[in-house]
């Protein structure tokens, strides 16, 4: 009995070890899979400002994580098949251009004659090729005319009327300029336009302490995204200030201040006061720390975003990915619409500071 039972143990040893070890090769195996994926990510950026959870109700808190998660996912499913940066960027983009939540397409703001002004830019980091559009008033995608400026002319940034002959002879969707109006963001002219007159009848030096009218100049939908084949490529899209007169254009379309691509170093997406970012070269001057200065994403985006930019006065973020897939979310705002994919498909998503 003592032999049987001596036996019987054994085996279950035997038998304990191999499954084990069957266990173990196995996740050895998902992980040298996981492995041989060549690396990609996506990052993407709604717009930085004053974003205080006290201000923001609970619906439209989780329609905004909703709907950064879908045009996330939407990009990043695209890398996920082999899908190219720029594809990414574009379609991503596309989602948030399409939703009133954000300063861009749909829900772009107003203009102090009350239309709506858009602006966008895109960048190929492996060519260095770019195209963008300034002051459109039909266009239902900016992203997508910037795109075809980049593809299909010899020209880097069309504006206005020109732009938008451009659009129709590439068959750009056009729409009526209604297309634009959101009740919330008229709302928010009239309030800008009534507390700017305010502050300006006391002193003409207050206006912008006001944070509701200095926030009138943010809001911005950004996307940077590295492919399986090593490429980068960096989008951004606005609908520009509220209250903007005399065709004003801020960083978003200008290639090197509100988006940036180079396969050497990074893409990047800028959102905030533009007129500070176009004279910092915000996009650009990441790259260049990296470049010549030997700085890390992280160390770059940080010295430019917490050190540079407020030294001239100016505020804001910007989300950036490097050719090794590291990520930089990077603001001094009190908050940034934000979110970041992996090639593992882990996802990070947040709206208020760090």
């Amino acid at each position: 009995m003592k032999k049987l039972f001596l036996f019987l143990s054994v085996i279950c040893l035997i038998g304990c070890n191999n499954q084990s070890e069957e266990k173990s090769k196995e996740s050895i195996s998902t992980a040298e899979e996981v492995d041989s994926i060549p690396n990609f990510g996506i990052v993407i950026h709604g717009g930085a400002g004053t974003i205080l959870k006290e201000n923001m109700t609970d619906s439209l808190e989780q329609a905004y994580k909703a709907k950064l998660e879908e045009a996330i996912r939407t990009g990043h499913e695209i890398l996920a098949k082999g899908g190219t940066a720029l594809e990414a960027v574009q379609r991503t983009i596309n989602v948030m251009e399409d939703s009133p939540l954000f300063n861009a397409g749909k829900g772009a703001v107003f203009t102090n004659a009350g239309t709506n002004e858009l602006d966008a830019s895109i960048m190929d980091g492996e060519t260095l090729n770019a195209g963008a559009v300034a002051g459109v008033k039909t266009v239902k995608n900016p992203i997508d005319l910037a795109y075809e400026v980049m593809v299909n002319s010899d020209h880097v940034m069309l504006g206005g009327e020109g732009a938008e002959t451009f659009a129709k002879e590439q068959g750009i969707e056009l729409v009526d300029p209604q297309y634009f109006y959101t009740e919330s963001r008229y709302k928010s002219l009239q309030r800008i336009r009534e507390k700017e007159k305010t502050e300006l009848d006391h002193d003409g030096k207050t206006a912008f302490m006001d944070p509701f009218i200095k926030d009138s100049k943010f809001g911005t939908v950004g996307c940077a995204a590295l492919d399986k084949n090593g490429n980068l490529a960096a989008g951004t899209s606005t609908g520009g200030m509220t209250n903007k007169r005399w065709g004003r254009i801020g960083d978003a379309p200008i290639i090197g201040a509100g988006t940036y691509a180079n396969n050497a170093t990074c893409a990047v997406s800028s959102t905030g006061w533009g007129e500070f970012f176009i004279r910092g070269m915000v996009a650009h001057d990441i790259s260049a720390l990296m470049e010549y200065k030997g700085l890390s994403l992280e160390e770059a985006a940080k010295l430019v975003i917490q050190e540079k930019i407020p030294a001239l006065g100016g505020d804001g973020g910007i989300i950036a990915i490097d050719h090794d897939g590291n990520v930089a979310m990077e603001f001094n705002t009190a908050g940034m619409y934000r979110a970041k994919m992996n090639k593992n498909g882990e996802l990070e998503i947040g709206i208020y500071g760090k």
